[in-house]
């Protein structure tokens, strides 16, 4: 029994150093819909440490969203913040993560990147076992934030044997 009512995923948030870079990254290489912004937001209070777990002097001057294909929203943070770390964390540190984005073709999305000057971590990788027929890629955001590229254009082994 998993929580009541969850059907699927609904946005990933982010934090960055420069909402205007992110947007144009987004945008213009990731080919993201700029959607809204929303903000600011502060508080005299407790109510940013209570609601949020951030110190409760932090500030979001503004947040965007963007539209990813036909589902996943991006909600994008500038946070301003008196014990703010501005170094990205890897995904070998607590809290390290990395958002992944399918693409039918794994090599010209890397063609693409590369030809924008984005930071790609090696060369695409083929995947066994369970991932069989997966291929991925790791890249940077200009902020360093590790995002994953992943294609299967004809399905993974777990998931071709699963009967739904």
């Amino acid at each position: 029994m998993g929580l009541p009512g969850l059907r699927r995923l609904d946005h990933v948030g982010f934090t960055v150093p420069d909402l205007d870079e992110a947007q144009k990254f987004l945008v213009d290489v990731l080919g993201c819909e700029y959607l809204y912004s929303l903000g600011p937001y502060a508080d005299d209070g407790s109510w940013m440490a209570v609601h949020l777990n951030v110190h409760p002097r932090a500030t979001i001057p503004e947040n965007r969203f963007f539209r990813l294909g036909d589902q996943a929203i991006l909600e994008v943070f500038s946070y301003t913040a008196p014990d703010q770390c501005a170094t990205p964390p890897r995904n070998s540190d607590i809290g390290g993560h990395h958002v992944a984005f399918y693409v039918d073709d794994l090599d010209a999305a890397v063609a693409h990147l590369r030809d924008h000057g984005v930071t790609v971590c090696g060369e695409p990788t083929t995947s066994r076992g369970p991932h069989e027929g997966q291929r991925w890629i790791y890249f940077l955001a200009p902020w360093g934030m590790q995002f994953e590229l992943v294609s299967y254009p004809h399905g993974r082994a777990f998931f071709r044997n699963e009967k739904r």
